[in-house]
């Protein structure tokens, strides 16, 4: 994204007034006099604290200002920007009732949103769900499940789980090395405050899932970016960062389907990963977000399967499988001493997950309900990415370059042409349809020229008809 606006300031020591404070107060000026106007965005806080050679964390701390005092507003993997309800201060009179009814209109009439993966909640066993929840109330020994219990989840549960992760993923745990959260985000939270402190580094892949990278930068850390190609994470600019840096704590990656490119690891990649891991003493991080739904022969085993890896922490999901919905997210790992911090952790913010889900869950485990679904919903899946293909090819063959995924609920799409994304997803929003716009993968606005397609939770109908815009739209931008 281009930030064409600079910051004129020269920090004055003497002021008496914080430095944070000086650059809140002069970017404030700005937004006033017009030189920043309603919704341009504001250089990344690394940038910008580059840019007057002061502290990351000063940067960090004005734009905090900024965004408690309402002149600024932080869109999630987009970045900062001048906030859109200055509007009326800048012109100087109140939009008309008109102006805001085409407004409403307009962001109520988004038909179409391609979001990140989803399930389609459609074919989710609703039913069988429900089921098994009232079972589970008339139970006689039901008063037994409304007192506290385990932080780390039902026992019984994560024994079903890593019997699960052992058999059809290769993993070496038992129940005491799983931890059970509500959903896989909160296990990535849990993990980088117990694992992270101000001052380590994180490497993750670029482009890649902005979320993760915010829970490690609210535990102090800085992230790396690698670069990702055909066979995913390159490993080569990973050893550079570790001639560079000795506070490289952990490796973030998704190797069987990378976020976003869908792309997988390669055999080489993840043995000299586990290499570097064991000779730095690093933590590989494995988000494992959509092994479930996968159209080959199997998919690919975790890193973290690998028997000779030493630290590791895989975060994996149930929403995807039954329902989206459904917050049951986990983590897995043999690091005790970690396992032990989160838990702590854990129980200052929330004493404990949902027990009574997690035994419903496990009802459909144990009858074989969760395993009938995946099989149905991998047919199901199956079928909704060749449509979307033959869709691709129809409208897009000659105009992007995309593979056919091996698994997964989306596909990447890369353009031949550079394209300006501002004017594209703007022009698409005009047809009502949404895409993410390539700038949420990226690490602090580098260009990615490409964007995810996910076709889980669209129909047939909604694909052809938006996939067949998006086409015409580039093609009008080439």
């Amino acid at each position: 994204m281009i930030r064409p606006w600079k910051l004129e300031l020269e920090v004055d020591k003497k002021l008496g007034k914080a430095v944070y404070l000086q650059i809140a107060d002069t970017i404030i000026k700005d937004i006033k006099s017009g030189r920043l106007q309603p919704g341009d965005a504001l250089p990344g806080s690394r940038n910008l604290s580059l840019l007057l050679g002061l502290n990351r964390n000063t940067v960090v701390a004005a734009y905090q200002v900024l965004t408690n005092e309402e002149w600024v507003e932080p869109k999630e993997r987009q970045g900062i920007f001048v906030s859109d309800k200055l509007s009326a201060l800048q012109l100087g009179v109140k939009k008309s009732k008109t102006e805001s009814k085409k407004k409403t209109e307009s962001n109520t009439a988004l038909l179409i949103n391609f979001d990140d993966g989803h399930p389609d909640s459609k074919i989710a066993p609703i039913t069988e769900l429900a089921r098994v929840y009232r079972q589970i109330f008339d139970r006689k020994a039901k008063w037994q499940m409304m007192g506290y219990v385990d932080p780390s989840g039902d026992a019984e549960f994560r024994r079903v789980l890593s019997k699960m992760l052992n058999h059809q993923r290769g993993m070496h745990i038992n129940e005491d090395e799983i931890f059970i959260t509500r959903g896989s985000q909160m296990a990535m939270f849990l993990t980088a405050q117990s694992l992270l402190k101000p001052g380590d580094y994180v490497v993750v892949e670029n482009p890649g899932y902005m979320p993760a990278w915010n829970a490690f930068n609210h535990a102090g850390a800085q992230l790396l970016p690698v670069s990702v190609d055909e066979e995913g994470l390159i490993v080569e600019e990973i050893i550079g960062h570790l001639k560079q840096n000795k506070n490289i704590k952990a490796i973030y990656i998704t190797p069987h389907r990378q976020y976003p490119t869908t792309v997988t690891l390669s055999l080489a990649r993840r043995l000299k990963l586990i290499e570097l891991s064991n000779e730095y003493g690093i933590t590989i991080i494995e988000d494992d977000y959509d092994n479930e739904f996968h159209f080959g022969y199997r998919p690919i085993l975790p890193i973290s399967s690998f028997p000779e890896l030493n630290n590791y922490v895989y975060v994996g999901t149930m929403s995807k499988v039954v329902a989206p919905a459904l917050r049951i997210g986990y983590l897995a790992t043999a690091d005790h001493s970690l396992l032990n911090k989160i838990a702590d952790l854990r129980k200052i913010i929330d004493v404990q997950g949902d027990v009574i889900m997690e035994q419903a869950v496990l009802q459909l485990i144990k009858e074989g309900a969760v395993k009938k679904h995946i099989k149905k919903a991998t047919v199901h899946y199956r079928n909704k990415r060749d449509f979307v293909f033959s869709l691709l090819e129809k409208y897009l063959k000659n105009t992007a370059d995309f593979k056919l995924p091996d698994g997964g609920l989306a596909f990447w799409i890369k353009p031949k042409a550079n394209l300006n994304w501002d004017v594209v997803t703007n022009l698409l929003l005009e047809h009502n349809v949404k895409i993410i716009h390539p700038v949420r993968y990226s690490f602090e606005g580098s260009l990615v020229n490409g964007f995810r397609l996910s076709y889980g939770s669209l129909s047939e109908e909604q694909l052809e008809h938006s996939i067949k815009i998006i086409a015409d739209i580039i093609n009008s931008q080439k």
